[in-house]
């Protein structure tokens, strides 16, 4: 085995069930068998996370995709570079809205997004305050739900006010109607759901490309100052996410993940028995993933050209994609 360059290692995640194979590495003691000694660190929101991994804090990360090309380009203030060899999911997001809401505008879990959109789209024309909340600005919940509102108004979808908030207060937001819909990751959708406020109305492949969602993320200074380590930290949760695929029963997972409060809900083969095998088939979809590919992050700089208005050339894009994997053109 190489030499690791450190052995005392600072995780950051965010609460989503996306997190399971990094949160699983440190239960079945994969990271220690790599010789490292992890702290696993729960932020509070997706600001705190980026603004602790770019100045230090944490060594690495569970991130947003769309952080790596905001970070390269400048556009998340800080300018930091980021890297990623790791995907932890591929678009895994839903759009929900808040039951009165639905009830309000008619739309049913039958709608296309397209119909659901332009229901939403004409509410809002004709006066409706209608607030939509995505995790992040760099993040491709804010570009699916951009895709999902110019489904049936580009105008409205380029000007419309998006809130942001961190993924497990989406619930808490809409239960005290402070606003009316979101894109997140699950379980918040799941809960929101269950608990009677909102449903899905729409899944973010029905919107947008396959692309990468969360991956785990390092500045580029520290991959390259601790190549040996951030290997054993990827072969770690590599072994988590083949046990995500293979196990033959997830309960154990079950209860990690509800002893992390990240399922904070009842729900089982007994209860909301539907919810709980959904919440199962996604976990295994957390297990080996692809590769990462730098055509993600073009597809994400293309969103940030097109929403955000970001001054990119075709050839700048191919630059700053290939670096967000850790490879130089």
């Amino acid at each position: 085995m190489n030499t690791l360059e450190k052995t005392d290692i600072q995780l950051g995640y965010i609460p989503l069930l996306d997190c399971a194979a990094i949160l699983w590495a440190q239960h079945q003691g994969y990271f220690k068998a790599q010789g490292l000694n992890v702290t696993l660190v729960k932020e509070a929101s997706w600001a705190s996370l980026r603004d602790r991994l770019a100045f230090g804090i944490l060594d690495a990360a569970h991130c947003l995709s769309a952080m790596l090309p905001a970070a390269a380009t400048g556009d998340d203030q800080l300018g930091i570079p980021l890297q990623t060899s790791l995907v932890l999911s591929t678009n895994k997001a839903f759009i929900s809205l808040s039951q009165k809401r639905c009830y309000e505008l008619q739309i049913s879990e039958q709608d296309t997004p397209k119909e659901s959109a332009q229901k939403v789209a004409e509410a809002v024309n004709s006066g409706a305050k209608i607030q939509l909340a995505h995790v992040f600005k760099q993040s491709i919940h804010h570009y699916c739900l951009r895709e999902w509102l110019a489904l049936a108004d580009a105008e409205l979808a380029r000007n419309y006010h998006l809130a942001t908030l961190p993924p497990p207060y989406m619930v808490d937001a809409i239960s005290a109607q402070l606003i009316d819909g979101f894109c997140v990751g699950e379980p918040w959708n799941i809960q929101a759901q269950i608990q009677g406020y909102s449903q899905v109305i729409a899944d973010s492949k029905q919107i947008i490309p396959e692309v990468a969602d969360k991956v785990l993320a390092t500045t580029q200074e520290w991959a390259k100052q601790h190549p040996n380590t951030l290997k054993a930290i990827e072969t770690a949760i590599q072994l988590a996410q083949q046990d995500l695929q293979t196990l033959q029963s997830l309960d154990d997972v079950w209860q990690m993940l509800v002893c992390s409060d990240v399922i904070r809900f009842n729900c089982s083969p007994w209860v909301h028995v539907d919810k709980f095998y959904k919440i199962q088939k996604i976990i295994r979809s957390f297990g080996v993933q692809d590769a990462v590919k730098s055509s993600d992050f073009e597809w994400i700089m293309q969103q940030m050209r097109k929403w955000d208005d970001l001054e990119l050339g075709s050839d700048q894009i191919k630059i700053i994609a290939a670096q967000c994997t850790g490879n130089m053109i």
